[in-house]
């Protein structure tokens, strides 16, 4: 029987989290999992029980929540033999995405059931771990505008991406790393494991979580006409393919500022230095995904 945990954060996403323990345990394989459910309590308890219950040899630990909460979990079982799950139901799910993951929960919970481990990079940023992007610019201060907003949801994120445009300041940024030496003054820097930022909005449409590699996407100033084209591009995976955008990969690069501020991984805002250190760290990280037949 394998030992399989999941950790349900109550405030991620949108909708109340009271009927996903009895959806866990009628879709669940009980033949073939010994399954515990545990709710978080506090910022950093995803982490701390994800690393109790591989340390104590667990099979699985599957986060219940949006990247956040993913990030929390995966951040405990790195380097272990213990396997992330996800079951996504929060604001983007981005990693859940990539990985095709089915966003309605009792179809991610029967998946668990015909599942099979993969290992995939991760990537850290001046000490910090993420698994799906992490980058600076304007997708990072309306991450932090998102925190403060008193609601979440898809809604409350495009209505700060609307009101942000128009008061955000572009700023000039250097890339140092593996014979590569760019200045630039950039809109959006994402230093992209995985391919999109969530909600299916895919900044770096090629970057794979097995590869080694990041994709570091740079979206230069444009004019605000052009604006609904690359909220396009966004959403049919070609965002690559614009005149505004460069994309380079590579495995390590020093992220140099004007000034520190505000920066995100995995759609969570901190206050970081001028300068931030970024690596992709290669099959760190075990996860559950749909058996390949």
């Amino acid at each position: 029987m394998k030992r399989i945990a999941f950790i349900i954060n109550p405030i991620s996403g949108t909708k109340k989290k009271d009927k996903l323990p009895r959806l866990i345990q009628d879709n669940i394989d009980t033949s073939e999992f010994e399954c515990y459910i545990h709710f978080t309590e506090y910022k950093g308890h995803g982490r701390e029980m994800a690393q109790r219950f591989a340390n104590e040899g667990y099979y699985a630990v599957v986060a219940v929540g949006g990247d956040g909460t993913v990030n929390e979990v995966a951040g405990g079982l790195i380097g272990t033999p213990t396997a992330l799950g996800i079951i996504p139901v929060g604001s983007g799910n981005g990693l859940a995405r990539h990985l095709h993951i089915s966003m309605q929960p009792e179809k991610a919970i029967r998946m668990l059931n015909h599942s099979e481990i993969i290992q995939a990079d991760y990537g850290i940023e001046n000490g910090k771990p993420f698994f799906c992007t992490c980058g600076t610019g304007f997708d990072a201060f309306i991450s932090s505008e998102f925190a403060k907003a008193g609601k979440r949801g898809l809604l409350t994120y495009i209505e700060r991406m609307i009101t942000g445009y128009f008061g955000y300041k572009s700023e000039h940024y250097q890339l140092v790393g593996n014979g590569i030496d760019i200045k630039t003054k950039a809109f959006v820097i994402t230093f992209a494991n995985a391919s999109q930022w969530g909600n299916n909005a895919y900044i770096a449409p090629h970057a794979s979580i097995q590869d080694g590699k990041m994709d570091i996407a740079i979206l230069s100033n444009f004019p605000l006409i052009v604006a609904p084209s690359l909220a396009l591009q966004l959403f049919t995976k070609t965002i690559d393919k614009d005149m505004f955008m460069n994309t380079l990969k590579t495995d390590k690069i020093k992220l140099i500022r004007e000034h520190e501020g505000v920066f995100h991984y995995d759609g969570e805002p901190v206050n970081e230095p001028a300068e931030i250190e970024i690596e992709i760290i290669r099959d760190g990280l075990n996860i559950l995904t749909e058996k390949r037949f």
